[in-house]
């Protein structure tokens, strides 16, 4: 044999090798995952955090009052204008009957107002003749008293009887005044029993709860015999044409979005399918503080574990969906927008 020395790895060392190669081997998949990633997101945006969402409609009455009839079930889809409870009407018909006998009643004093103005009127054209008549007779005796040819008693008596026709003329006088006053008293009760009517006429109309757009019924919960409160919601219709895909997008991808873009759409009550969409808006604020608000959007920054960028509302909508394509607000969904 030769002199050549040959080496030989013991085990331990072996396996300490071949783990280091595949530790470097696994760290370079992922670095190259990472880079290819990275690189990708350049040219696509991708979110598979969005939801399918709607406009939910809760309809309330406008009036109290107990429910006597439920014309629909829950789930049901429904279209605008369909009834969907109704209110007991019978408190609100006694309430315009009554409305409209205030009516009658003060009609009823107005007229005898109107007539006691004529009675009035015409007892005022009897004071004035009377008065002038009163006014001449004083006037010609003054005059014969004057030249000595009657008594100073018949020109008292003349001139008491033209004090009583003046005073008979300003009486009259005054009792128009009053049957005017309280003509004018009586008409604006007309005017407000007439607005009452209006009222109560609305009230008993809202005893019918009609669907305000078309849709899908949700969670019906009420019942016959439950007691309905004014401006207290009753039933959640999803309006069947507010239909959109809100995607939380990180916020380094918002500049390259545009109002029109196209994007596609997978939803996970239709797997393995897309579906062509448009973006129609991109939020411009959100809440920082978790604390659920109206007015802004909280959009959690994690998910699970690892933390991510700041995320935005986007707004997309479906294009020309399939007309067998059933929607789900809330659903899950992911989409892909090439900036």
């Amino acid at each position: 044999m030769s002199g050549e020395t040959v080496e030989f790895q013991t085990p331990t060392a072996a396996v300490t090798h071949n783990r280091r190669r595949r530790s470097i081997l696994v760290a370079a998949a992922l670095l190259g995952a990472f880079l290819a990633w990275e690189t990708v997101t350049r040219f696509v945006a991708y979110t598979n955090d969005a939801y399918v969402r709607s406009d939910l409609i809760r309809v309330a009455p406008q009036i109290t009052g107990h429910i006597v009839t439920v014309h629909i079930r829950d789930n049901q889809t429904v279209r605008r204008g369909d009834l969907l409870i109704s209110i007991d009407p019978e408190p609100f018909r006694l309430d315009v009957e009554q409305r409209k006998a205030q009516i009658r009643e003060a009609q009823a004093l107005a007229a005898a107002d109107r007539e006691a103005a004529v009675v009035a009127k015409y007892q005022e054209k009897a004071a004035e003749a009377a008065l002038e008549l009163a006014q001449e007779t004083q006037h010609r005796i003054a005059t014969l008293g004057r030249e000595g040819d009657v008594s100073h008693q018949s020109l008292d008596a003349a001139d008491e009887t033209l004090r009583r026709a003046q005073s008979d003329v300003e009486g009259a006088q005054a009792a128009i005044a009053k049957t005017q006053q309280t003509l004018a008293m009586h008409q604006a009760g007309i005017a407000s029993a007439q607005a009452a009517l209006g009222t109560a006429q609305w009230r008993l109309e809202r005893t019918e709860i009609r669907a305000p757009a078309d849709g899908a019924i949700n969670n019906l919960t009420v019942r016959v015999g439950d007691a309905a409160r004014a401006e207290e919601p009753l039933i959640g219709i999803v309006d069947a044409s507010a239909w959109r895909i809100i995607a939380n997008y990180k916020q380094d991808y918002l500049p390259d979005l545009r109002i029109g873009s196209s994007a596609w759409v997978w939803l996970d009550t239709h797997p393995w399918r897309f579906y062509s969409a448009r973006i129609t808006g991109i939020g411009r604020a959100i809440s920082r503080d978790p604390v659920p608000t109206d007015l802004l959007p909280y959009v959690a920054p994690t998910t699970d574990w690892i933390r991510l960028q700041r995320r935005f509302p986007v707004t997309l909508e479906l294009v020309d969906p399939p007309p067998e394509l059933t929607l789900y607000m809330g659903a899950n969904a992911r989409t892909l927008i090439f900036p």
